[in-house]
C-alpha cells in the first residue's frame, strides 16, 4: 500500500522533532493511513503518538488502566481528574469493559503550527498533567 506524501511528511516531521527534544520513538506502526508509536525520554517520561491521515492534528496520549474493582475509587476522583486535565489544556477519554477501565489523557497540536517550540511546550504541559494525575491516583493502603 502506498502512503500519501502528506502523511509521510507529517511522520518525518514528528520523528525529527521528538528526536530534537531528546525522545526515543519505539513500536512504530503504520497501517490503513494511521501511524502510531510510543515515545520515551531517559528520565522516564513516556506516552503515545497518533497520526491519522484524516486529521489535521498530532495527538499525544497517556493511558491509565484500572481494574473494574476500582470503579468507586475512580468515581470519587473523577471530578478532580477532569479539573487537572482542564487546567493543563488536555482532553480525556474514559472506556470501561469487562477487563477494566481506561482513562486516557491527550493533547493535540495542529500540524500547521507544529514546530520545536510548540511541541516542547505542549509536551511540558502534557507531562505535568500526567504527573499530577499520577500523584492523585496513588492508592494508599489504609489501616482499617
Amino acid at each position: 500500500m502506498r502512503h500519501s506524501k502528506i502523511m509521510e511528511e507529517r511522520i518525518r516531521r514528528v520523528k525529527v522533532l521528538f528526536k530534537e527534544l531528546g525522545y526515543k520513538i519505539f513500536n512504530a506502526q503504520y497501517a490503513d493511513d494511521v501511524y502510531t508509536a510510543g515515545f520515551e525520554k531517559e528520565d522516564g517520561l513516556q506516552g503515545g503518538i497518533f497520526i491519522d491521515s484524516e486529521s489535521k492534528f498530532l495527538e499525544i496520549t497517556y493511558t491509565f488502566s484500572f481494574s473494574v474493582s476500582l470503579s468507586d475509587f475512580l468515581k470519587k476522583k473523577l471530578e478532580d481528574m477532569m479539573k487537572v486535565c482542564y487546567e493543563y489544556g488536555c482532553y480525556t477519554n474514559i472506556q470501561k469493559d469487562e477487563k477494566g477501565i481506561s482513562f486516557s489523557v491527550f493533547t493535540k497540536i495542529y500540524f500547521a503550527g507544529l514546530n520545536y517550540y510548540s511541541l516542547r511546550d505542549s509536551l511540558k504541559d502534557f507531562n505535568e498533567c500526567v504527573d499530577v494525575l499520577t500523584e492523585m491516583l496513588v492508592i494508599r493502603k489504609q489501616n482499617n
